[in-house]
């Protein structure tokens, strides 16, 4: 089909112009028109005979050619274009033996049209098209705006006429009902795509081109084999540079070193194309550059219009939002809902969400997605253990006035350094495709994908660990700072370090625990008032009370079946899963470690093994079991001591033991694990608990 305005050509006496396309060879209107002579005008040639000719060779062009050539042939026959459809449509009737009236209607002119493009079909059953656009492929949904005004400029430059709005809705019905049930299914992704162990990062620019990464590198491909979505808002990333350093990126960032380390981690999952994703929350004082480097975070991933949003009101509006792009920042979060906690628990890792079709009882619309999000404010919002266990908090430094900069002038430097940036981050994500068969972890967190890919990266940017090391001290404090911000865990904690076990009703806790709240937090919002809403708050804090050394067991018992709470001190886990594995134990002996009295059925709380020592190695770990012992008590919060404090105590550092006469802390020499045999075999991996 031809995307310019029909042209004509000329008979002998130049002024009766035949449609070009009548004019070419083998068409049945080109036949017809070849019957008059050269030389004579039309009127002649009809006056002769050739009108019957012509107008059954009219009956057999398709509707768009026909509604190009019908006014001008109309004109030389000096009748209405009425009449012509008529005799048209009589000499397709004996053709055919039936049929509808002759002018193509603009609704088959446009299914016509679209007969250039491509479709195909979503596995959600969204119908699409490829369609080419001055040289470049570009991707569309049926009913989006894009595919729209492609198909009503293509009718215009066939017709010179603009298409009808009832037209155009008819016509797309007819589109989308052969793309959903005569079309092949390709899946359509945003922004970022993974595809036969490849990764592709549309770059969002004129020409529709992307990033393809491999594990030998990667390269910017005019066609890549996958197909992406362009939604309104979204921003061309510039074209990556070889030969930058993701060490440059330090320089827009006021962050810590291990925090920029893990900052940059999930940059790299972001730039995968699968989740689950980590939740970043940064954290920190008026003024210390939170929503800028939130807004320069995604500049390097998926600029957008609006870089930086307000928490949504409703799963409906996050879900809509997570469909047209990739990365989501929400800026100045002061709280965050319970609900809202849930729905970013299930985007971060994988949900999905459905609602009623509008003027529909039966139809749903369903969102899936899986997205990387920011969240910034000045205080840590997180508070749910559920949502804190997938997230990274990083807290960012106050900025000196004598270190600021104009807006203006930061944001000059960052763009004219991310074309290099983004290409170092690609270098990591090639690095990480290569090692990421062959990373193993000594233990696997909640977050285990996003731990693994980042340790894969990892060594494109910094040393090998220095990811684990970093993670695994972030998620201690995770801990901490949930727990702590709980009362409830809080009380659950003072509970065990007064009575070390306890055990009974959800309702008899319930009062237990009031009377250690005292009167003020009970009356509090944040306090249940009902033993169901104790048991979700217990059941929810489980996990990171497991963690610090608390053990909630529900149970039940009697004839009744009663439902019991049982409470039990038992060895903290150091930062959980983070614990390195024991080295393998010799044949020997074994040390009891006890903590303390905690009962009958907890006093042996830990069983080391060790290889053969001396007399002063043995004292050492018993002195060592004293001070861990000590922890319980002199932490400073009537609980298991903070796994910190457990790893400060292995190296002999603790700083919160009993104090010497001087003042000077006291010191518990470190297990060196020298071999009484002078083997040299290492024991500092040994996790005491």
């Amino acid at each position: 089909m031809r995307a310019s305005t029909p042209t004509s050509t000329r008979n002998g006496h130049g002024d009766h112009p035949i449609p070009r396309e009548a004019a070419g060879d083998g068409s049945p209107l080109a036949e017809a028109l070849a019957r008059a002579e050269p030389a004579e005008p039309w009127s002649l040639a009809l006056e002769a005979g050739d009108r019957n000719t012509l107008i059954r060779a009219l009956a057999r062009l398709s509707p768009l050619e026909y509604d190009r050539v019908r006014e001008k042939v109309a004109e030389h026959l000096g009748c209405r274009t009425s009449t012509l459809d008529r005799e048209v449509t009589d000499a397709r009737r004996k053709d055919t033996g039936g049929g509808d009236g002759c002018r193509p209607a603009q609704a088959d002119l446009l299914v016509e049209i679209a007969a250039e493009a491509e479709p195909f079909r979503s596995p959600d059953a969204v119908a699409c098209t490829d369609i080419e656009v001055a040289g470049h492929r570009e991707t569309w949904p049926v009913r989006s705006q894009g595919f729209r005004r492609w198909l009503c400029r293509r009718f215009y430059e066939e017709t010179g006429k603009v298409p009808g709005t009832e037209a155009l809705q008819a016509a797309l019905g007819v589109i989308e009902a052969r793309a959903l049930f005569d079309a092949p299914e390709r899946q359509l992704f945003v922004r970022v795509a993974e595809h036969e162990g490849r990764i592709f990062l549309d770059l969002a620019d004129a020409a529709w081109r992307a990033v393809e990464i491999t594990a030998r590198g990667w390269r910017v491909v005019e066609r890549p084999p996958v197909r992406f979505r362009r939604a309104a808002g979204m921003r061309p990333l510039p074209v990556p540079e070889p030969g930058g350093r993701v060490e440059t990126l330090r320089r827009f960032l006021n962050v810590g070193d291990d925090d920029f380390v893990l900052v940059v981690a999930w940059l790299l999952a972001a730039l995968r194309g699968r989740g689950p994703y980590s939740v970043l929350a940064l954290s920190g004082e008026q003024g210390s550059g939170k929503s800028t480097a939130a807004a320069m975070l995604r500049a390097l991933v998926d600029p957008n219009a609006a870089p930086l949003r307000a928490l949504p009101r409703e799963d409906r509006d996050l879900f809509i939002a997570a469909k047209n792009a990739h990365l989501l920042a929400f800026d100045n979060v002061s709280g965050i809902p319970g609900w809202l906690s849930d729905t970013l628990c299930r985007l971060a890792t994988g949900g999905g969400f459905a609602v009623r079709q509008l003027y529909s009882d039966q139809d749903e619309v369903l969102f899936d997605a899986t997205r990387p999000i920011v969240l910034n404010g000045i205080e840590d919002v997180i508070g749910r253990p559920d949502l804190a266990d997938r997230a990274i908090f990083v807290t960012l430094e106050a900025i000196p006035e004598e270190h600021r900069r104009p807006e203006a002038e930061l944001w000059a430097a960052f763009e004219a350094a991310r074309p290099a940036i983004l290409g170092a981050l690609l270098d990591a994500v090639a690095e990480g495709l290569r090692r990421l068969p062959d990373v193993r972890l000594p233990g696997l967190p909640r977050m285990a994908d996003f731990a693994l890919w980042a340790s894969a990266c990892e060594t494109a940017f910094t040393a090998a660990g220095a990811f684990w090391e970093a993670y695994a001290e972030n998620r201690e404090g995770a801990i901490w700072q949930v727990i702590e911000a709980d009362p409830v865990a809080s009380a659950v904690r003072a509970l065990v370090a007064d009575r070390r076990r306890w055990r009974g009703t959800v309702s008899e806790l319930l009062t237990a625990l009031g009377e250690l709240a005292g009167e003020r937090l009970t009356r509090s919002k944040s306090w249940p008032t009902t033993p169901r809403a104790l048991s979700g708050r217990l059941r929810r804090a489980a996990t990171f009370l497991r963690r610090l050394g608390v053990e909630i067991a529900f149970l039940r018992e009697g004839r009744d079946r009663r439902r019991i709470v049982e409470i039990t001190a038992i060895p903290p886990e150091d930062a959980g899963t983070f614990a390195s594995a024991p080295s393998a134990p010799s044949a020997s002996s074994e040390i009891d470690l006890k903590i303390n009295d905690l009962g009958a059925d907890a006093n042996e709380i830990a069983t080391v093994p060790t290889p053969s020592a001396s007399p002063n190695q043995t004292s050492a770990c018993e002195e060592r079991a004293d001070a861990t012992a000590a922890l319980w008590t002199q932490d400073g919060r009537n609980g298991p001591p903070r796994p910190s404090a457990l790893k400060s105590l292995k190296h002999g550092t603790h700083s919160g033991l009993d104090r010497d006469a001087d003042g000077a802390d006291a010191k518990i020499p470190p297990f060196s694990g020298e071999r009484a045999d002078g083997v040299g075999e290492r024991w500092d991996d040994v996790e005491f608990f």
